[in-house]
């Protein structure tokens, strides 16, 4: 074998409904892996009519299979079809970004990012529930487990997968320039106040967000909202000031980020909370979760509060406004210490290792 490896790295969920943050990594990697010398990389997805939602483009080739999503999902948990050599011929090994495996001959990496479906089921949509939790059974079968934090890994091991087949590899996050004209700028097409909290993510219960807005209610500042909507129930306590924008595009994005008072993501479970480390890449100060994997993903640079706890969460976002000089500062710290580049590192030592 060549020191170079071919592998097929699965990019679906980027024509997600709502690609979420599964697949800002999955790509963020990828991007890192199509510029090495070491590595062939080969994307692989369904048969789709229409391209991936703007900024979810996939940086590589993308190989595609004869079934669209949701029947390739359905086919692979059932039936281990169709293969991913199907599409691209020959691999070294196939990396399934995904906790819905891909099916294939060649040595494989699953990625499994979170299972908080099984936690709280509630949470989730039933089909989604009956689909990951297939998909979850199946990644057993896999010859290396990739998880982003130590938080998922015990999880893992606590339903029965074996240590010595998982590996952690944290995520990473991009640098990003701060530039307060051209933020508001930007920003001024949406009338925002002037200080506002502000969270990031997929609309949906296990984001918190009735306790956040109730909370942001508390201490009198707007709730600003940036995430396609999901599903479940997203009724707000009265009184709260919330802006729901949807998805937003790149530049709208790193605005908010660089120009909101302090970041909120009072999640209640998350396999890492990668909106932790970008909000503080702008410098911005963050709250977030304690006892959650968004508390591993801070690294001490955060605000930790209890997500069950309005209270606790209105008192965290005093404190980060407060304390916003220090916070500022160990963000950047811990964000400068998060690469891309790192990430794609240790996965590629994980592709070496199974093909050893």
């Amino acid at each position: 074998m060549s020191d170079q490896l071919r592998v097929a790295y699965t990019l679906e969920q980027c024509w997600h409904d709502v690609p979420g943050g599964t697949a800002v990594a999955a790509l963020e990697v990828a991007k890192q892996l199509a510029v090495r010398s070491d590595i062939d990389l080969v994307g692989v997805a369904g048969r789709h009519r229409a391209a991936p939602g703007s900024g979810f483009e996939p940086p590589t080739p993308v190989k595609h299979l004869p079934l669209a999503r949701p029947w390739l999902y359905e086919t692979w948990n059932r039936f281990e079809w169709p293969s991913v050599e199907q599409a691209t011929g020959p691999v070294d090994l196939c990396h399934s970004t995904t906790i819905i495996p891909a099916a294939t001959r060649s040595p494989h990496v699953v990625t499994v990012h979170d299972v908080a479906f099984m936690h709280s089921p509630e949470r989730f949509t039933s089909h989604g529930v009956k689909v990951m939790t297939r998909g979850l059974e199946r990644c057993r079968s896999a010859d290396l487990v990739i998880c982003p934090t130590e938080v998922t890994k015990g999880e893992l091991i606590d339903v029965g997968f074996a240590a010595s087949a998982i590996r952690v590899v944290p995520l990473g996050v991009n640098t990003f320039v701060t530039d307060a004209k051209a933020f508001e700028k930007t920003l001024r097409p949406l009338l925002l106040p002037d200080e506002f909290v502000l969270f990031v993510g997929t609309v949906e219960p296990r984001k918190n967000l009735a306790a956040l807005a109730a909370a942001t209610a508390m201490i009198d500042m707007p709730l600003v909202v940036a995430g396609a909507p999901g599903w479940g129930d997203t009724a707000l306590a009265p009184g709260a000031d919330v802006r729901f924008l949807g998805h937003v595009a790149a530049d709208v994005l790193s605005a908010l980020y660089g120009t909101a008072s302090v970041f909120a993501y009072p999640s209640l479970h998350e396999g890492f909370g990668l909106p932790v480390l970008e909000a503080m890449a702008h410098g911005t100060p963050v709250v977030t979760s304690r006892g959650t994997a968004t508390e591993e993903a801070a690294g001490g640079a955060a605000v930790l509060i209890d997500p069950a706890d309005i209270e606790s969460i209105a008192a965290g976002l005093r404190t980060a406004l407060d304390d916003a000089p220090q916070l500022v500062r160990l963000g950047t710290e811990r964000a400068a210490a998060c690469s891309w580049e790192t990430t794609a590192d240790a996965t590629v030592e994980c592709y070496r290792e199974v093909v050893a």
